[in-house]
Protein backbone atom coordinates (compact mmCIF):
# COMPACT_ATOMS: atom_id res chain seq x y z
CA UNK A 1 0.00 0.00 0.00
CA UNK A 2 1.54 3.52 -0.88
CA UNK A 3 0.25 7.20 -0.58
CA UNK A 4 0.33 6.97 -4.22
CA UNK A 5 -2.68 4.98 -5.51
CA UNK A 6 -4.91 6.80 -7.64
CA UNK A 7 -8.41 7.73 -5.36
CA UNK A 8 -11.70 9.55 -5.80
CA UNK A 9 -11.48 12.48 -4.88
CA UNK A 10 -13.41 13.80 -1.71
CA UNK A 11 -13.58 16.78 0.65
CA UNK A 12 -13.86 15.02 3.81
CA UNK A 13 -13.13 17.52 6.69
CA UNK A 14 -9.85 17.32 9.25
CA UNK A 15 -9.73 15.85 12.68
CA UNK A 16 -7.89 17.12 15.69
CA UNK A 17 -5.25 15.20 17.01
CA UNK A 18 -7.07 14.19 19.72
CA UNK A 19 -10.36 12.80 18.19
CA UNK A 20 -8.90 9.66 17.78
CA UNK A 21 -5.92 9.63 20.47
CA UNK A 22 -6.72 6.54 22.50
CA UNK A 23 -5.18 4.27 25.38
CA UNK A 24 -4.51 0.58 25.64
CA UNK A 25 -3.84 -0.54 29.53
CA UNK A 26 -3.14 -4.19 30.37
CA UNK A 27 -1.53 -5.99 32.96
CA UNK A 28 1.35 -8.69 32.19
CA UNK A 29 0.71 -12.02 33.42
CA UNK A 30 2.99 -15.01 33.56
CA UNK A 31 1.75 -16.30 29.71
CA UNK A 32 3.45 -12.68 28.52
CA UNK A 33 6.61 -13.80 29.46
CA UNK A 34 9.85 -15.02 27.36
CA UNK A 35 12.71 -16.95 28.18
CA UNK A 36 14.20 -14.57 30.46
CA UNK A 37 11.37 -13.90 32.57
CA UNK A 38 10.29 -10.30 31.28
CA UNK A 39 7.50 -9.87 28.95
CA UNK A 40 8.24 -10.91 25.21
CA UNK A 41 8.90 -7.70 22.90
CA UNK A 42 6.15 -9.78 20.36
CA UNK A 43 3.50 -9.12 23.40
CA UNK A 44 4.40 -5.24 23.77
CA UNK A 45 4.38 -5.41 19.87
CA UNK A 46 1.39 -6.63 19.95
CA UNK A 47 -0.31 -3.97 22.47
CA UNK A 48 1.40 -0.98 20.03
CA UNK A 49 -0.44 -2.87 16.78
CA UNK A 50 -3.64 -3.06 18.54
CA UNK A 51 -3.76 0.44 20.32
CA UNK A 52 -2.29 2.35 17.01
CA UNK A 53 -4.41 0.46 14.38
CA UNK A 54 -7.68 1.24 16.67
CA UNK A 55 -6.32 4.72 16.41
CA UNK A 56 -6.08 4.69 12.93
CA UNK A 57 -9.58 3.02 12.36
CA UNK A 58 -11.10 5.98 14.25
CA UNK A 59 -9.40 8.75 12.40
CA UNK A 60 -10.00 7.22 8.86
CA UNK A 61 -13.62 6.22 10.12
CA UNK A 62 -13.46 2.97 8.59
CA UNK A 63 -10.79 0.00 8.12
CA UNK A 64 -6.96 0.80 8.46
CA UNK A 65 -4.09 -1.76 7.72
CA UNK A 66 -0.87 -1.67 8.97
CA UNK A 67 1.48 -0.96 6.48
CA UNK A 68 4.86 -0.62 8.25
CA UNK A 69 6.77 -0.30 11.87
CA UNK A 70 9.71 2.37 11.82
CA UNK A 71 11.49 2.21 15.27
CA UNK A 72 10.06 -0.09 17.63
CA UNK A 73 12.35 0.88 20.83
CA UNK A 74 12.50 -1.29 23.97
CA UNK A 75 14.18 1.31 26.88
CA UNK A 76 13.34 -1.22 30.26
CA UNK A 77 11.79 -4.63 30.31
CA UNK A 78 8.35 -5.10 31.48
CA UNK A 79 7.74 -7.70 34.24
CA UNK A 80 4.97 -9.66 35.10
CA UNK A 81 2.84 -7.61 36.80
CA UNK A 82 3.25 -4.27 35.34
CA UNK A 83 0.75 -2.44 34.04
CA UNK A 84 1.14 -1.69 30.76
CA UNK A 85 -0.41 1.46 28.83
CA UNK A 86 -0.19 1.92 25.32
CA UNK A 87 -1.49 5.67 24.07
CA UNK A 88 -1.17 6.29 20.34
CA UNK A 89 -2.11 9.23 18.22
CA UNK A 90 -2.35 10.03 14.59
CA UNK A 91 0.89 12.03 14.01
CA UNK A 92 0.71 12.54 10.30
CA UNK A 93 -1.69 11.78 7.43
CA UNK A 94 -0.97 11.58 3.24
CA UNK A 95 -4.60 10.66 0.93
CA UNK A 96 -4.27 7.20 2.47
CA UNK A 97 -1.56 6.93 4.60
CA UNK A 98 -1.27 7.49 8.70
CA UNK A 99 1.60 7.90 11.02
CA UNK A 100 0.58 6.97 14.36
CA UNK A 101 2.81 7.39 17.14
CA UNK A 102 2.86 4.93 20.21
CA UNK A 103 4.11 5.63 23.18
CA UNK A 104 4.48 2.73 26.17
CA UNK A 105 4.20 3.05 29.76
CA UNK A 106 4.40 0.92 32.23
CA UNK A 107 3.48 0.96 36.41
CA UNK A 108 3.62 -1.51 38.87
CA UNK A 109 -0.07 -2.89 39.61
CA UNK A 110 0.72 -2.72 43.31
CA UNK A 111 2.24 0.76 43.69
CA UNK A 112 1.65 4.23 43.45
CA UNK A 113 5.09 5.41 41.56
CA UNK A 114 4.69 7.13 38.62
CA UNK A 115 4.33 5.18 35.21
CA UNK A 116 7.46 4.32 33.12
CA UNK A 117 8.69 4.59 29.73
CA UNK A 118 9.63 1.33 28.86
CA UNK A 119 8.84 1.58 24.36
CA UNK A 120 7.95 3.74 21.59
CA UNK A 121 6.91 3.31 17.85
CA UNK A 122 5.91 4.51 14.85
CA UNK A 123 3.86 2.83 12.63
CA UNK A 124 2.38 3.55 9.19
CA UNK A 125 -1.63 2.82 8.43
CA UNK A 126 -3.41 2.42 5.13
CA UNK A 127 -7.24 2.96 4.69
CA UNK A 128 -9.36 0.64 2.94
CA UNK A 129 -12.19 0.23 1.54
CA UNK A 130 -14.29 -3.24 1.62
CA UNK A 131 -12.51 -4.46 -1.62
CA UNK A 132 -8.98 -3.54 -0.10
CA UNK A 133 -8.58 -0.45 -2.41
CA UNK A 134 -7.07 2.71 -0.62
CA UNK A 135 -9.22 5.20 0.28
CA UNK A 136 -8.78 9.11 1.35
CA UNK A 137 -8.66 9.72 5.15
CA UNK A 138 -8.98 12.60 6.96
CA UNK A 139 -6.31 15.43 7.06
CA UNK A 140 -5.18 15.59 10.87
CA UNK A 141 -5.21 18.61 12.60
CA UNK A 142 -2.45 19.02 15.15
CA UNK A 143 -3.55 21.16 18.14
CA UNK A 144 -0.83 21.90 20.49
CA UNK A 145 3.70 22.87 20.09
CA UNK A 146 3.74 18.84 21.49
CA UNK A 147 1.51 18.18 18.32
CA UNK A 148 2.98 20.39 15.87
CA UNK A 149 6.49 18.93 16.36
CA UNK A 150 5.14 15.45 16.00
CA UNK A 151 3.89 16.32 12.20
CA UNK A 152 6.95 17.60 11.72
CA UNK A 153 9.08 14.85 13.01
CA UNK A 154 6.19 12.69 10.83
CA UNK A 155 6.88 14.42 7.68
CA UNK A 156 11.02 13.83 8.34
CA UNK A 157 10.36 10.08 8.67
CA UNK A 158 8.06 9.87 5.88
CA UNK A 159 10.59 11.56 3.33
CA UNK A 160 13.44 8.85 4.93
CA UNK A 161 11.19 6.34 4.24
CA UNK A 162 10.81 7.26 0.64
CA UNK A 163 14.40 7.46 0.00
CA UNK A 164 14.88 4.09 1.28
CA UNK A 165 12.75 2.54 -0.61
CA UNK A 166 13.55 4.34 -3.29
CA UNK A 167 17.65 3.74 -3.36
CA UNK A 168 16.95 -0.22 -2.20
CA UNK A 169 14.80 -0.69 -5.80
CA UNK A 170 17.38 1.62 -7.84
CA UNK A 171 20.41 -1.05 -6.15
CA UNK A 172 18.35 -4.21 -6.57
CA UNK A 173 17.32 -2.79 -10.47
CA UNK A 174 21.02 -2.25 -11.12
CA UNK A 175 22.00 -5.75 -9.53
CA UNK A 176 19.73 -7.24 -11.59
CA UNK A 177 20.71 -5.14 -15.11
CA UNK A 178 24.43 -6.36 -14.21
CA UNK A 179 23.17 -9.60 -14.19
CA UNK A 180 23.83 -10.62 -10.33
CA UNK A 181 21.11 -12.95 -9.10
CA UNK A 182 20.22 -12.73 -5.14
Amino acid sequence: MTDQAPLPEGDIPGKPTAASRTTLSHIMTGNDTNLLGTVHGGVIMKLVDDAAGAVAGRHSGGPAVTASMDEMVFLEPVRVGDLVHVRAQVNWTGRSSMEVGVRVMAERWNESTPAQQVGSAYLVFAAVDADGKPRHVPHVIPETERDKRRYQEAQIRRTHRLARRRAIRELREKRAADGIED
